[in-house]
Formats: structure tokens, sequence, C-alpha cells
């Protein structure tokens, strides 16, 4: 051990009297200090402009554009040009020679050196440590310990660069050809992700060789141990390799058995990196306050509660619009995507299958290909995007097994356990696509937990549960590519037809009675109250001016002031009402408290005023009420009140008449009621208007006023089904949203961090340079 650290000590003195170890050290602290003092100045000017800030630790150093993310962009420029001499130097000069006559041996020649050049990394960790602490000091809850794991992974990166150096020095005397082939050697493990992908045992190898992305998760402040062992295996095998080519110059060996052992280490190292990346032996440490990295304690007990086997199957449809997704070559990238449930599932074996059938999303297929067999069509796209045809099965082959028919033929996961339950996880047609942690875990919910059965009332003209009219419901309720459907959060819709004889199905949880063209005959109404006196939940939404609607909430003690409400707005037509969650619906139930805080509207065409008229023994809460909305370039709010004489909103103006029952106030659009019927608490919604969640009211047109339709979709679902769903997925936010500086006071650090710095070790270089030169 002493030799080497002589050794070390030796290449540390020979680093720091040439230029290039000091012009690294003063570039890096330059440009790690803007880099820094950008992301600091950026976020303050942004606090004082109002613009809310959150999670300020991630964001300056492990986020998108994060200091830790930025060094690692460029930190491969740095280390071949300190690495290029460490024994190229030693070839070139022939103190190769004196090395080997000395009594010091290959082994302790490559580790003194690699030690010398950790030690140099150590020294540029230092120096990301002296912004963590300026953070620390800086930013209010600062996060420290995931920028420490951040901070980790840059010091095992600069490890395992320098020793891919110290390999690259020891093939040759050409100090340029070692840094050269350094970059080659590099560049060629991070592509190693798309090398040979679509071979199934040979990409689970060549995968976890790669180098790209391997530090991204500690910046966000994970420890993997496949990734730390990743690091400590790599930089191993190439320490080994260079301690095997130096061992060479000393010994007679063929050609034949020099290879067979640099084969041998680098079989042990892929036998080695095959185990590790097992999820079975895998261990996690979620550094972040919060753990942002780790499924929520709900996801968490859901995946729990999944006791034997679970196989997850992707089915790829070679002329669906999204199967990129899943071909052989993507297929390590889209396990990433359930990699959070795997953690906590590891036995869950991943299996894809790949066919083709006509889908339901992809017309490009027909024109390209047109007047074309299905087989043809296939064919075609196979050769075009250059995939092998005889991977693909034929539909009446697929169908064998399962039929997708009703999944549109498109990209889906079926999750299936041992016992033989089944959930669909399907892509969405939003900017995310796939499912996140909510879809994903109301989908294995249904497998262990009885989840809410909702029933849609049919036969007097409502609203459709299927059908793609305007005023349908399609959309929030069975809509298969819709993120935010109740089909998709957890939920078994149905529609209810309570016509002759039949009944209400037992297992129904919440009935949905919405916009009743015809009047229910006394069987109907006499389930219904049944149904009700029981305590049934149930969702109402009607039209202003349905007096069959009108009758109905009467039941429940609810009126309706006359008309409907207006609120005049710019370039918006007068009947469009902005509503927000009251403080009061906010208060019992935390997704109507998210729509408040976010300070969306709820965006309503043809909403009219609700008012308790008699006490039917239910309490009454607000739950939608309309806001005071800012009018455009003015100081004004726009008022609102129920319109009683007009109805033509695009030709006629509008103005309150108080002579005419017209009156101005925050009116309440939509109530909760409950009261407790047999030891339960029983929930009515009443929404004013039923078109909110139609098909086209779930993006009303109010231009520059932001809506959330949606996003009160599950908003009411959860409330109406006593909190099952949606599966609740959300965290707490982060407390670190506070920078604690100054405008001056920046300005000042960032001379300091950008200049001082860089010309106090241009002037140690330079004295201890000149010093050198005259000795």
């Amino acid at each position: 051990m002493r030799k080497i650290l002589k050794i070390a000590k030796a290449e540390l003195f020979t680093l720091f009297y040439s230029p290039i170890a000091w012009f690294i050290l003063i570039i890096f602290s330059f440009q790690t200090g803007l880099v820094f003092m950008e992301l600091m100045q950026g976020m303050l000017k942004m606090q004082l402009t109002g613009m809310p800030q959150i999670a300020l630790s991630a964001n300056i150093f492990g986020g998108q554009f994060g200091l830790l993310i930025k060094v690692q962009e460029y930190l491969h420029l740095y280390l071949p040009l300190l690495t290029m001499g460490l024994m190229s130097r030693e070839y070139s000069s022939g103190s190769i020679k004196l090395l080997f006559s000395s009594p010091v041996n290959p082994r302790q020649i490559i580790f003194g050196k690699f030690l010398a050049m950790i030690s140099y990394g150590f020294l540029l960790t230092l120096i990301l440590l002296a912004y963590v602490t300026i953070g620390y000091f800086t930013v209010e809850n600062f996060d420290l310990t995931p920028v420490l794991i951040g901070v980790l992974g840059i010091y095992l990166l600069i490890c395992a660069y320098s020793a891919i150096g110290l390999f690259m020095s020891s093939l040759t005397s050409y100090q340029v050809v070692a840094a050269l082939g350094t970059l080659v050697v590099l560049s060629a493990l991070a592509y190693m992700n798309k090398v040979w992908q679509d071979i199934e045992f040979v990409r689970e190898i060549t995968y976890w060789l790669s180098l790209s992305g391997r530090s991204l998760e500690f910046a966000k402040g994970l420890i993997c141990t496949e990734d730390v062992l990743y690091f400590i295996i790599v930089t191993g095998m190439f320490l080994a390799f260079s301690i095997l080519k130096v061992r060479s110059f000393q010994t007679f060996e063929t050609k034949g058995a020099m290879w067979g052992k640099y084969a041998l280490v680098a079989l042990v190292v892929m036998t080695l990196g095959y185990i590790t990346s097992r999820p079975k032996i895998m261990a996690y440490y979620d550094g972040t306050r919060f753990k942002y990295n780790t499924l929520t304690p709900n996801s968490q007990d859901v995946v729990a509660k999944l006791d034997g086997g679970l196989t997850i199957t992707t089915y790829v449809n070679l002329l669906d619009r999204e199967y990129v997704h899943g071909i052989p070559t993507n297929v390590k990238e889209d396990m990433e995507r359930l990699r959070q449930y795997v953690r906590f599932k590891p036995e869950t074996k991943m299996k894809y299958v790949y066919y083709y059938d006509k889908p339901s999303n992809n017309p490009w297929v027909d024109n390209k290909f047109k007047g074309l067999s299905l087989e043809d069509q296939a064919k075609g796209v196979a050769e075009l995007r250059d995939l092998d045809f005889k991977l693909f099965m034929p539909p009446a082959e697929l169908k064998k097994t399962i039929d997708l028919t009703d999944e549109g033929n498109t990209f889906v996961r079926v999750v299936q356990r041992d016992n033989g339950q089944k959930a669909f996880l399907r892509i969405y047609e939003d900017f995310q696509k796939f499912p996140s942690e909510g879809e994903i875990t109301a989908a294995l919910k249904r497998m262990v937990t009885k989840l809410p059965r909702i029933g849609f009332l049919t036969g007097h003209g409502e609203p459709s549960l299927t059908g793609d009219r305007i005023r349908d419901y399609s959309k929030f309720s069975s809509a298969k590519t819709f993120r935010y459907a109740l089909t998709n959060q957890g939920c078994d819709v149905e529609n209810l037809d309570l016509t002759g004889s039949k009944a209400i199905p037992e297992g129904v949880d919440i009935i949905v009675v919405s916009d009743l063209q015809k009047p229910l005959t006394p069987e109907e109404k006499q389930k219904l109250d049944q149904y009700i006196a029981n305590g049934g939940n149930m969702f109402i939404a009607f039209k202003p001016n349905s007096q069959i609607m009108y009758d109905f909430i009467a039941d429940f003690g609810i009126g309706v002031l006359p008309g409907r409400l207006v609120q005049p707005k710019q370039d918006v037509l007068a009947n469009v009402v902005l509503s927000r969650p009251t403080a009061e619906a906010a208060a019992q139930n935390e997704y109507f408290a998210t729509v408040l805080n976010n300070r969306a509207f709820i965006g309503m065409e043809n909403a009219a005023s609700l008012i308790k008229k008699e006490d039917k023994g239910f309490k009454v809460v607000p739950i939608l009420r309309t806001d005071s909305v800012k009018l455009y370039a003015s100081k004004d709010t726009a008022q609102t009140w129920n319109e009683v004489e007009t109805i033509d909103f695009v030709n006629d103006s509008v103005s309150c008449d108080p002579a005419k029952g017209e009156k101005v106030d925050w009116h309440t659009t939509a109530m909760g009621l409950t009261r407790q019927v047999k030891g339960k608490e029983q929930r009515i919604y009443i929404l004013s208007d039923a078109t909110t969640l139609s098909n086209g009211g779930l993006m009303p047109q109010t231009r520059r006023w932001p809506t959330s339709n949606f996003n009160i979709v599950p908003a009411m679902f959860n409330w109406l089904s006593d909190g099952k769903v949606p599966v609740d997925v959300s965290r707490p936010m982060p407390d670190d949203n506070i920078l604690e500086a100054t405008k001056e006071g920046l300005k000042i650090l960032k001379m300091i961090l950008t200049v001082a710095i860089p010309v106090i070790l241009l002037l140690a270089a330079t004295i201890i340079l000149i010093r050198r030169k005259r000795r």
C-alpha cells in the first residue's frame, strides 16, 4: 500500500507541475460557477417577479437544467486530457523501464496512478460541494441528502472515466491517441444501450453495459445498487485490463493467452452485470425528503396485496400508431416505465407479444397501402421500418389466446395474476401517453379491492355512456384512451336500464341520473326512491328550465332560481360561467382542494343557480360556486346573475334587471348532500349543468381564462366513492421554495465564483509552474 501511495503522490506532483491539470481546474471552476450562478440568479429573478418557485434544491442541482446534469454533459471532455499521459508518458520517455526495474509490480503502478486520478477527481468534487454549501445556506429548507447523492454520482462517474482513460493510456505511447481513444470508448459505452437490442439475452448485457444516464438517478436523489455496482464493476474491469496490458511488457505470452485473459475478465464482468441487474437482488435508497422517486404509500399497499405471481404482457401491433414503443430495440427502455412497480414486486415477469391486425387509431396505413390485404399492409410496414415480418403473428393466431378488438388493437398491456385476474394498461391520447402511477395503481387495485360500480340511467334521452356526440358522456366515463375516464381510474361503468321488471343490480355503488328528456315511469321512480332510501349514492346533472329534472331534485329539498346564469366577459359568450370549488368543498376532499389551489376554473355553458328550498334531512354543502373573474385589461370583475329574459346569447346582449327577479351574486352551481342512512353516510352530488362533463363540455371555449373541467371528474367521484377512486397518489408539496438571497448578494457571489476563484487558481498555477521551471 505504501508503494501505491508513493506512486500516487508522484503522479499528483507530475499533474500539478503541468499546465493541463491547472487549466482543467480553472475551467471547471469557472464553468460550474457560471452555471450555478445563472441558475441562482434566474430563480431569484422569478421569485422577485412573483412567480412561485418549488423544489429549489432539485431544480438548482438535479433538475433538467441543474448543475449536476450540466456537469455530466461536459465532464467526458476533461478527463481524457488528464489521463492521456498517465502511462503514455512513461512509454514515450522511457521511464517505464525504471518502474519495471524497481521493486513494484504492474498492479501497484496502475493502482497508484488511478489513486492519483481519483484524488484529483475529489478536488473537482470539492468545488461542487462548495456550491452545495452555498445552496444549503441560501435555500430555505434545503434538501441536502439528494444533492449529496447527486455529487456522489458525479464522483463515481469521474472514477469510471479515469479507469477508462488509464487503460487507453496504457495502450500507446502517444498521448493524443490515448485521449482520442478514451473519447471513442466513452462514446461507445454511451451507445451500448442501442446495440443488439433485438436479441433478447444479448440486450440484457449491452443495456447494462451502457454508460449513458448512469448518474441521472443519483442526480434525482436515488441510490440503486445496480448503478453503484455498475461503476465499481466497470471501473474494476478497465483497471484489470490496464494491469494485464502493463504486465504484458514484463512477461512473454502468446497473443492467444493474452486475449484469453482479457476475455475472461470481460466474461466475469458481463456475468456480474447480468446478476446485479436482476430486480430480485436490487436495493434502493431514496434520499429525497418526501420520497419522490418511490411509489406512494397507497400504491405500495396495493402492490403488497398482490400475492402470488404477476405477469405483464405487452401486445404490440405492427399496424398500430404507437407500435414503436414496444419493438425489440426499445424493449429495455419500455420496461423502465414500470420499474418502480417491479422494485416492490421483483418477481414480476415481463413479456412482449407481436402481431398485426386492423388498428383503430392509424388511418395512415390504409392511405399508404391502399387496396392491399391486411397481411400485405403488415409486410409493407415491416419492410419500411426494417423489421422482421416473421416476428409478428397474424390476427387468427393471436385470437387463440386473446381478442384485443375491444381495445382497438392498439398498444396495450395485460396485467395478469396467477389466479387469472386481469387488468389493462393503455396508452392515452395526450402528451404523456403512458399511464402514470395513478392509472397503474388503479388497474392493480381492481384485483385486490372492490372498487365502485357506477350505473348510468338510460331510456329517457340521457347522454350516452358510449356515444360520440357532443352531449354524450363517453369521454369522462368509458373512453379507454382518455386518462381521466372513470374506467381508467378503477371504476366499473355500465348502463342502467330500469324498464319493466328490471331492478337495480346488487352491488351498484353510484347511480348517474343526467338530463332526462322524458319523465320516469312510476315503477322506475319507485326503484330509484328505494335505492335512495337504502342510502345509495347518486350523481345528478341537468340543464336549466328542465321541469323533469327540477321535480327530481325537489325530492332532495333543492330548487333552482329562474333562468340561467350569465357572466359577461370579453370575447366569450355571456352564458359561459366560470366556477370554482368552495372552501367548504376543499375542506372535505383533497381533490377539490387541488382544483381550488390550481386556480383553474370550471367552465359551464348552461348553468343554473342552486338553492336549498326545504329541509329533507340532508346536510347541504356548496361544492362549486361562481367566482369573481377579473376582466381582461380592466380592474373590474365580471358579475354573475340569473338571466330570465335573454335566450339568444350570440346576437343579443344581457343586462341585469332586478325587477325581473335577476340577482347579482356568487351563485352555487353544484351541491353536495349528505346524511346518515343505516350507519353509512349517503352522498348525493347535484350539478346544475349537464354539459360540463359532456364530450363537448370538458373543454369549454373560455379563451384567456383557464378551465379544468376534466379535473373535476376525479374530484366528484372521489367524494361520491368515499375516497376509493381515484387512488390517492398525491405527495406533499416541496418546502424548499424560497431563495433567501438578494440581487446584490448574488452579484458579489458571482464575481467570487467566476472571477476571484479562477484568478486565484491561475496565480497559484503560474507561481508553481515558474518555480518548477527555475529549479
